[in-house]
């Protein structure tokens, strides 16, 4: 028997979720899904700010810690984030990071103000990530202090503790746990962090990625110096079929004519291989696992140049049809590294454009 339904629908019906519960209870809607997958993501949302600010030229190295209780701690060399007193916005910047949504560095990245390329854009990961753990701890390296923060579940204890900090170096630390009151699985394994700092490691030339897994007692490091170019190679090794080729480039655009200008640059690597093929797409360091508008573009350019070569150079048999992406894909290896100032994912977990 189905449960017995109320007969009214009043104006006390309507509710609206507020706080840590914006999150906690509706964790899908930024990370994707309830599940690993969504707690994976809300690693890369930290991840993400630690690497802009390395792109940015703040800090080389970013070092990462599985723990075995399953929290992580992610360490970089950046500025540090802005915690103090925001006259502007007449509250703590801690409090607008940590704990209000859509709030952040970000919303100027066409004019170069903060960032150039930033894979965060949205004014979301930080905050979600601390609502949806079961704790969070914060320390920040700058302007000769050391900040520290803590959160449990989504509340601030404590306030902001600021002592003196005799050193030059800059950078934050976070550590937090993802809730299983939150992610129906926060058993995040250790191959998954390796696979997404290696691709990190590709599309972010020079960068140094260093991975501890206390479970296993390791540490590895990524570092790609010449990014994308060093890794079709090594894809390709002894057996390929041609040698990497490599182009890049940069242009302007707008989506419309009422719309801003904004800037892009390119890179694309590939090859052929008769034994391995891999077709990856990146846009601002997050790797496109579903695609989009370069996927669409790769494919046309592709096969459009190939059809001209092979009818300008008499390739084709009479009974032949016009070749198509399917007909090389298998033997190709590519690798697209593109970024913008302005960007339009399909969603926050930033998996097509």
């Amino acid at each position: 028997m189905s449960a017995k339904r109320k007969q009214s629908y009043g104006n006390e019906s309507i509710t609206s979720l507020k706080g840590a519960d914006r999150v906690r209870l509706r964790p899908a809607v930024i990370f994707g899904s309830d599940g690993l997958e969504g707690c994976q993501h809300s690693f890369f949302e930290i991840l993400s700010n630690s690497i802009d600010e390395a792109r940015e030229g703040h800090g080389r190295l970013i070092r990462v810690t599985r723990h075995r209780d399953y929290s992580i701690t992610i360490e970089d060399q950046g500025r540090g984030i802005p915690v103090e007193y925001n006259q502007k916005e007449e509250r703590y910047n801690w409090e607008l990071v940590f704990c209000e949504l859509y709030a952040g560095g970000k919303y100027s990245n066409n004019t170069g103000e903060n960032y150039e390329f930033a894979l965060g854009l949205n004014g979301l990961g930080a905050c979600a990530t601390q609502y949806s753990s079961e704790f969070m701890d914060v320390t920040v390296f700058r302007d000769g202090y050391k900040y520290e923060l803590h959160f449990e579940r989504g509340i601030n204890i404590g306030g902001l503790t600021k002592t003196k900090f005799n050193a030059e170096h800059t950078g934050t630390i976070q550590t937090w746990k993802p809730d299983r009151e939150v992610f129906t699985d926060i058993r995040i394994p250790a191959e998954f962090f390796r696979d997404t700092l290696k691709k990190q490691a590709v599309v972010n030339a020079g960068l140094v990625f260093e991975f501890t897994d206390e479970e296993s007692g390791t540490t590895e490091t990524f570092l790609y110096e010449n990014g994308i170019v060093d890794y079709v190679q090594e894809l390709n090794g002894d057996r390929g079929i041609t040698a990497p080729r490599f182009f890049e480039g940069a242009a302007r655009g707008r989506d419309r004519d009422d719309k801003p200008e904004y800037r892009v640059k390119m890179q694309i690597a590939f090859c052929f291989n008769n034994e391995i093929n891999t077709i990856q797409y990146y846009h601002n360091s997050s790797w496109l696992e579903y695609g989009g508008a370069p996927d669409k573009a790769v494919k046309a350019a592709f096969v459009n140049e190939l059809d001209k070569y092979l009818k300008n150079n008499g390739k084709y048999n009479k009974t032949e049809s016009k070749i198509t992406f399917t007909d090389i894909e298998d033997s190709l290896i590519l690798i697209t590294n593109t970024f913008s100032t302005m960007t339009s994912y399909e969603n926050q977990t930033k998996k097509a454009i």
